[in-house]
């Protein structure tokens, strides 16, 4: 009997991903956890925390499949760019991320129908051009970056102010496919055709 896929997730583009790979998961059930960040936890171990904290928790209820859980973590520095929920706090993380380097963390985790939990932490390097006032009214107004992590984006409008990237695209979406693929393949999940 095939195993059954929860999506561990709220977001609609982490299942848009899946799709883009051929996984259509079986249910899809938001892990309600806190988010908060430790004190003095790096964006990395945050990324990779909470993947794996949604992952079990969605996995205490269904123990016999396999659960895949992500979370995106955008890092400038040491400092922590949470999800942008206004337009100040949009505002703030953008001329934060104007002309500098920053990191996209993926935490991806999938509990097996085993309980053995597989974890990976993605890392993409991504830098800003230099933003004016007006690039950055221009995407204030464009909504783009209302509950995404270090308010923005990248597939819409932010993907012009893009002048570097280094690894996973998908990662930056919120979620690497091709780690994804990899961790599934390696833990025995198998589709149904």
């Amino acid at each position: 009997m095939k195993s059954k896929l929860i999506l561990a997730s709220a977001s609609p583009r982490r299942s848009e991903l899946l799709k883009q790979i051929g996984i259509t998961p079986d249910e899809i059930i938001p892990a309600d956890i806190d988010e908060t960040p430790l004190k003095s936890e790096l964006p990395k171990d945050l990324a990779q925390r909470l993947a794996i904290a949604k992952a079990q928790k969605i996995a205490e209820q269904h123990p016999d499949s396999f659960i895949l859980a992500a979370d995106t973590v955008v890092g400038a520095g040491r400092k922590i760019l949470d999800k942008a929920e206004d337009k100040a706090y949009a505002r703030h993380c953008l001329k934060a991320l104007s002309g500098r380097r920053h990191h996209v963390y993926g935490g991806i985790a999938l509990v097996t129908p085993d309980g053995k939990v597989i974890e990976r932490c993605i890392d993409t390097l991504v830098q800003f051009k230099h933003l004016s006032h007006q690039d950055i009214e221009t995407y204030i107004k464009s909504s783009e970056w209302q509950g995404k992590a270090g308010g923005y984006a990248i597939q819409g409008l932010a993907e012009s102010y893009i002048k570097y990237i280094r690894g996973s695209y998908s990662n930056v979406v919120g979620l690497s496919l091709y780690d994804t693929m990899k961790i599934l393949d390696g833990a025995g999940f198998k589709q149904s055709a």
